[in-house]
């Protein structure tokens, strides 16, 4: 009886503990500066894609009561391992990236006069963790629910990265990129989420429209609070 006291109290405190203190997620804004990534189908920068998202999924994590950490949304951070430096203190990072293909896989065409380089050949979103993650475990768990959740909503993962990648849930479109410095350079579990390829004419279109990045950052959002509420990382001290 007594047990089964201090289980309930325990259980209530967890509880309370969570709703007092909700996760702090840091959403970090991938490149920036003078590195503006990589370029559109229409010559427009990935940097300029990135923060654009990363602003929405921001705002709907704040809109269901969750703490958010912005990492590099001015892209004035110039060290990759200063990103996630600056996440320290959060209970996961999310990397924002938008996705292009090697330049062998591109075509030319004129948009607006200028020319450009295009893909039809790959396209989908990705979503990335490395192996030498302090907190792998962590982070493939959220990196699969975040991929199951985004399917749920009705997208769907490339499979072109098991050309470079090992899958660690090619379901949910997880693979294994370990030398990434934001996802091994930090002590947090970490993944970075590729949105979808904005060298696609016809997706390039779709990343932009902002129906769109809200639901798919409704389905991040969903996705990341399972996990670190299923881990117990949501209740921090």
């Amino acid at each position: 009886m007594i047990r089964k006291r201090h289980f309930i109290f325990a259980l209530f405190f967890r509880l309370t503990v969570a709703i007092a203190a909700p996760p702090l997620v840091a959403v970090d804004v991938g490149h920036g500066g003078l590195d503006g990534g990589a370029t559109s189908a229409r010559g427009r920068p990935e940097f300029a894609f990135n923060r654009e998202f990363a602003g929405v999924l921001a705002g709907i994590m704040r809109g269901r009561g969750e703490s958010v950490r912005e990492v590099n949304f001015a892209g004035d951070i110039g060290s990759l391992a200063a990103r996630p430096a600056q996440a320290a203190g959060s209970d996961f990072f999310i990397s924002i990236h938008h996705d292009s293909i090697d330049e062998s896989w591109l075509k030319p065409w004129l948009w607006q006069g200028t020319e450009q380089t295009y893909t039809e050949v790959k396209r989908g979103y990705g979503i990335f963790v490395s192996a030498q993650n302090p907190d792998l475990e962590t982070s493939l768990l959220c990196a699969s629910s975040m991929g199951a959740m985004l399917r749920r909503a009705g997208f769907v993962p490339s499979a072109w990265h098991g050309r470079k990648h090992l899958a660690a849930d090619a379901e949910n479109g997880v693979w294994y990129y370990d030398n990434l410095v934001v996802l091994y350079r930090t002590t947090l579990p970490a993944v970075l989420f590729e949105a979808g390829v904005i060298k696609h004419r016809d997706e390039e279109l779709e990343l932009a429209d902002p129906e769109r990045q809200a639901r798919m950052a409704d389905a991040l959002a969903t996705g990341i609070a399972a996990c670190l509420f299923v881990t117990g990382k949501s209740a921090r001290e």
